[in-house]
């Protein structure tokens, strides 16, 4: 199961503590009685395909980006990319560019990228693997490790730009912007960046309204084989998308401000969830709906009484990219509406 880069340190410890290791292979995606209807159709519209722009756009080479890690980096050759993670994989393929691609981070799960060989054991780069493709631009995150491999890298004389992690809605325009500017295809990048602001605002404006009180959602992070339970709060990307969707961050409301916080009844109590939103993989490890009632204090908030569950792919719910509008159609559709 994929593994979202800014949980990575958190998780790892909780992990360690409850002497139970992280899956980082992935697993089936399949509940059990009890997931929530009408929510697979959404899930596998915004997982399984990255939709390219027309054609394949022309790269006006060689260019020069300041890297957010501090290094100015020209890039003068495009033909063979290596994203390391998957929303960077999504803006490649998105820009149309997919066929360049030679290699993808473990949560790079879309049907175009899902053959390519993978470069990452769990969340940690392989330097070598990646160097063994003869990549002339690898693209990395402030988030991606560990370090070595990152300098490994660069030290080896590829190009390598790393961008800061997109965490909220308003980071899609930036983060398409700076991905085409690396390729060298910015008309291209104002493309994409404009077809996924329209879609975006076409999704708002189907949000309901009318005075109706906002819908608390609660961000769950489940990983059930290594009793990893975690609630969303400030930052942790969900906040973004549930206040986009019309909702109200239940963990943020409660007074949460870091971005994942260890799960207690206390906590769930307090944050009084009308929905627990959670990641479809994350909810299979826990045994679907009813396995994640039995987690103590879910099955006690108005969520957990109500069975109002909504569940999104793991692969793109956090990613910020050209599919966030799939997400945010379906985050819309499951949380305006009534439980099991």
């Amino acid at each position: 199961m994929g593994l979202p880069r800014p949980l990575g340190a958190l998780v790892a410890l909780l992990a360690l503590l409850a002497l139970a290791a992280i899956l980082t292979g992935c697993g089936a995606s399949g509940t059990s009685s009890g997931t929530p209807a009408g929510t697979a159709e959404g899930q596998r519209a915004a997982a399984d395909r990255v939709e390219p722009l027309p054609g394949t756009p022309e790269s006006r080479l060689p260019v020069t980006v300041r890297s957010a890690d501090g290094h100015d980096v020209t890039v003068t050759a495009t033909d063979r990319i290596v994203p390391l993670t998957g929303s960077l994989s999504e803006v490649v393929f998105g820009l149309g560019l997919g066929g360049r691609v030679v290699a993808r981070d473990i949560t790079a799960t879309f049907e175009q990228a899902r053959e390519l060989p993978v470069v990452t054991r769990a969340h940690d780069v392989s330097a070598e693997s990646v160097l063994s493709l003869k990549p002339t631009l690898v693209l990395a995150e402030t988030t991606t490790g560990p370090a070595e491999a990152v300098a490994q890298i660069r030290a080896a004389g590829v190009p390598l730009v790393v961008l800061d992690p997109a965490k909220k809605l308003a980071d899609v325009g930036t983060r398409i912007e700076k991905v085409a500017a690396a390729l060298g295809v910015r008309t291209a990048g104002d493309r994409l960046r404009e077809r996924t602001a329209q879609r975006l605002d076409a999704v708002k404006k189907g949000i309901p309204g009318g005075g109706a009180r906002k819908p608390r959602v609660a961000f769950l992070y489940l990983r059930g084989s290594a009793s990893v339970y975690l609630m969303g709060g400030a930052g942790s990307g969900a906040d973004s998308l549930i206040e986009a969707a019309g909702g109200v961050d239940a963990g943020k409301e409660s007074g949460l401000q870091k971005d994942f916080t260890p799960l207690t009844s206390e906590a769930l109590a307090k944050a009084a969830p009308d929905v627990i939103l959670v990641m479809s993989k994350g909810l299979a490890s826990v045994g679907g709906v009813d396995g994640l009632l039995k987690i103590p204090g879910v099955g006690q908030t108005p969520a957990g009484l109500d069975r109002r569950v909504a569940s999104v792919d793991d692969g793109v719910l956090l990613n910020f990219g050209p599919r966030t509008d799939a997400v945010l159609k379906t985050l819309v559709e499951q949380i305006h509406k009534g439980g099991r």
